[in-house]
């Protein structure tokens, strides 16, 4: 007999705001009995409704039940910044670049296999179409240094033929309504999401298709007897033939790939509803989304009332917790820096507040590489997503279920062909230089 009991659940930091703008959910079905299914899956975000959908699509009288520790789109999916970006993204480089022209056409081939099945989504689902916007995205420069990383990452881009184009500050400035921007590089393929709205539906739409989903049950133990699998929660059980972990750094709550995992929380703020004189002021375009172009810096995106209100968001400061716990200090700390940054790009709006701070949980290994494989036997994993929870978390999930399924694919293949996530230092050292680069990271981009 298998037995692992989790030795953590997830402890969220703030509102999920994504969540919070929109009309408030439905109940939420709680596990309260036992149940059987051919396949359970732990995590109800990008990763594991994908892996459902995925399944279902491999076999449609599967029996699928998902377990959701707290509601949905109110844990790490609810709290990103809904980029879901089909190009080379390394948070590790200076300029995004990958590892390399093979290796980059490969994944971007991959993650654009990941919109096309979520867009294929929004159409079977009926989700509403302001949460998934096809608009593109730009890298913002607020220096000549960020410039300089802008067009780098271009020339590296026109090396792998992808299409990117450079913007001006005037035309930053039609964008964004803030003169901040020295320039951009606009590239078009990434989709913006409202992520809570995305989810939110996408579970909806799986429901309607026959898939348990449960929501604030959390796995408190995982059982292999024989050949199947119990799951705790704590009003009920599901026996399964098959478990998908799908709960991205919290894979290691249950004893795997322990001490290679780094657990970063990003924290974002986000205004309220800009009322016609803030709209005024500040002009621009109603929707647009600002990644930093240096990883370290500052995002920024802009929504309208079809997402959840005029609000502008701000994402940036890091910090590693290897306890998976973002504390309040570094909260409101973050919440302080928001404030600033957004003083620095829009003058015109100080007297605009913040609605919400928030953090949100990261899962990065050293080495850039994901866990999707197998565990143990009837034992599968979609996590690590390396800070690419959207596109990473549905290509994952694609995967997994392919690969549960007995099937293989070009994304079993690429996930097959990575190395182990490398260890990191022992602790405290890990924390302490962890913490430390981030700093030094976040003062070298300060202007970004």
């Amino acid at each position: 007999m298998t037995r692992r009991k989790a030795r953590r659940l997830p402890i969220h930091r703030g509102p999920a705001a994504w969540s919070a703008i929109l009309p408030g959910q439905e109940p939420g079905v709680v596990l309260t009995e036992d149940v059987t299914v051919d396949i359970a899956i732990v995590g109800g975000g990008f990763a594991g409704l994908s892996a459902a959908r995925r399944l279902l699509q491999l076999d449609k009288g599967a029996r699928i039940a998902v377990l959701e520790a707290g509601r949905l789109a109110e844990g790490a999916s609810g709290r990103n910044s809904g980029f879901m970006i089909d190009l080379p993204h390394d948070l590790s480089s200076d300029d995004y670049a990958g590892k390399g022209a093979a290796s980059d056409q490969e994944m971007i081939s991959l993650n654009r296999t990941a919109i096309a099945f979520a867009r294929e989504a929004v159409e079977d689902y009926g989700i509403d179409p302001a949460f998934f916007d096809p608009v593109g995205k730009v890298n913002g420069a607020a220096s000549a240094a960020g410039d300089a990383h802008n067009r780098s990452y271009a020339a590296h881009l026109a090396k792998i033929g992808e299409a990117s184009e450079m913007l001006g500050a005037k035309a930053m400035y039609e964008m964004t309504g803030s003169r901040h921007y020295v320039s951009g590089l606009y590239t078009p393929g990434t989709v913006m999401l409202q992520p809570a709205g995305y989810v939110r539906a996408l579970g909806r739409g799986l429901r309607r298709d026959g898939v348990q989903v449960y929501e604030s049950s959390p796995v408190t133990e995982v059982i292999r007897d024989r050949s199947n699998w119990m799951l705790t929660t704590p009003k009920g059980r599901v026996r399964a033939g098959k478990v998908i972990l799908a709960n991205n750094g919290h894979l290691e709550s249950f004893g795997f790939v322990k001490r290679r995992l780094m657990h970063i929380f990003l924290y974002a703020s986000m205004t309220v509803g800009l009322d016609a004189d803030a709209l005024k002021k500040l002009g621009g375009r109603p929707r647009w989304g600002i990644t930093p172009s240096d990883p370290m810096g500052t995002t920024m995106r802009r929504i309208d009332a079809a997402q959840g209100g005029d609000r502008i968001v701000t994402r940036t400061c890091a910090s590693f917790r290897p306890g998976m716990e973002a504390s309040k200090a570094a909260l409101e700390r973050a919440a302080r820096i928001h404030r600033r940054k957004f003083a620095d790009r829009f003058p015109e709006l100080t007297e605009v507040r913040m609605e919400y701070s928030w953090a949100g949980h990261l899962c990065l290994s050293r080495n850039g590489v994901s866990v999707m494989r197998e565990l143990e036997p009837g034992l599968f994993a979609a996590c690590v997503q390396n800070g690419l929870g959207t596109a990473r978390g549905t290509l994952t999930g694609m995967g997994v279920a392919e690969l549960a399924s007995g099937r293989t694919s070009a994304i079993t293949r690429h996930f097959a062909a990575e190395d182990e996530p490398t260890k990191l230092p022992p602790p405290p050292f890990a924390e302490i230089g962890a913490n430390a680069y981030l700093r030094w990271m976040e003062w070298r981009a300060a202007k970004e």
